[in-house]
């Protein structure tokens, strides 16, 4: 199956936040995970490599995306648990914890990390999940009537 998105570009902070502008319509946690990998890339392969972003809507209400950069030696870690006051070392968690699943493909000359998320069909606020209750504006703090 052919990707519905593809971008190309060299992994830069500035970049970042164009990724999650250009996937918004996936939802929020498609979003997430793709600003968490290109962030990878650009802290442990380097700023400014050529990086693909690809997205494909799969069977079942499900996402797949995949971030491939020319580095097939630097595999992500899951870090178990990250102190207070670090400041990084939560990206892939948040992945792992937003994914169905993930995991990395290396070829010659370069690797592709990969998750998958279920979204709702069309969807582009916070995408419900099999097991997950969208919180309310009030469980997060947020008011969501004007005074």
């Amino acid at each position: 199956m052919r990707p519905v998105t593809t971008l190309e570009l060299l992994a830069t902070p500035a970049e970042v936040s164009g990724v999650r502008r250009a996937l918004r319509s996936y939802g929020i946690d498609v979003q997430l995970c793709a600003s968490e990998l290109v962030t990878n890339v650009i802290r442990h392969v380097g700023e400014g490599v050529p990086v693909t972003v690809r997205v494909w809507r799969e069977e079942g209400g499900r996402v797949r995306l995949a971030v491939t950069d020319p580095d097939p030696r630097a595999l992500p870690v899951l870090v178990g648990a990250v102190g207070a006051e670090e400041e990084s070392g939560r990206g892939l968690a948040l992945l792992d914890a937003l994914a169905v699943r993930w995991g990395v493909e290396q070829e010659a000359g370069r690797k592709t990390v990969w998750c998958e998320v279920f979204v709702e069909a069309g969807a582009s606020g916070t995408p419900e999940r099999p097991g997950r209750r969208r919180r309310s504006a009030g469980a997060l703090g947020h008011s969501s009537a004007r005074s």
